[in-house]
C-alpha cells in the first residue's frame, strides 16, 4: 500500500456523508461510537476495502461495509456507491417509526390542562405514562 492509498476512517466517514464535518467523525471515533469487529477504533485507523464498521449516530445505528475508497466529499448519490449498508431492517424500521409517534398538542393560550383534560389524554394514550 503506497502513501496515497492510505485513508483514515474519520476522513472516509466524512467523505461518504455519514457525518456533516470531519471533526464530528473524529469525535465519534474518540467517543467509541465507531467500531470495527466490535472494537473501538481511533480516528487515524486505516480503512481497508471489505472492512465492516458499526457506526452509532444518536439513536441511529448503521452497519457499513467499505466497497470503494472516497478521499473527497462528493454528492450523495456518488457517496452511496462507496459503501454497502448492512444495517438490519428491524433497526432501520425502529429508527424511522420513532419519528411517527403520535403527538398531542394543545392550542396556544388555553392554559394548564384541567383534571378532566388529563384523564382524556391518559385514556387516549392508553395509560402509557402511568406509574406502577
Amino acid at each position: 500500500m503506497t502513501e496515497t492509498e492510505k485513508l483514515r476512517i474519520d476522513k472516509y466517514l466524512w467523505a461518504i456523508r455519514l457525518f456533516k464535518t470531519r471533526s464530528l467523525a473524529t469525535d465519534a471515533c474518540k467517543a467509541g461510537r465507531v467500531k470495527l469487529n466490535g472494537q473501538n477504533i481511533k480516528p487515524s485507523a486505516i480503512v481497508k476495502i471489505g472492512d465492516v464498521y458499526q457506526v452509532s449516530k444518536g439513536i441511529e445505528k448503521k452497519v457499513i461495509e467499505v466497497v470503494e475508497f472516497s478521499y473527497n466529499r462528493t454528492d450523495s448519490p456518488t457517496a452511496l456507491t462507496k459503501y454497502k449498508d448492512l444495517t438490519p431492517v428491524e433497526e432501520t424500521h425502529a429508527f424511522k417509526s420513532a419519528f411517527h409517534a403520535p403527538t398531542l398538542k394543545r392550542d396556544r393560550g388555553t392554559g394548564r390542562p384541567t383534571k378532566k383534560d388529563r384523564r382524556e389524554t391518559d385514556d387516549l394514550l392508553g395509560g402509557m405514562f402511568e406509574e406502577e
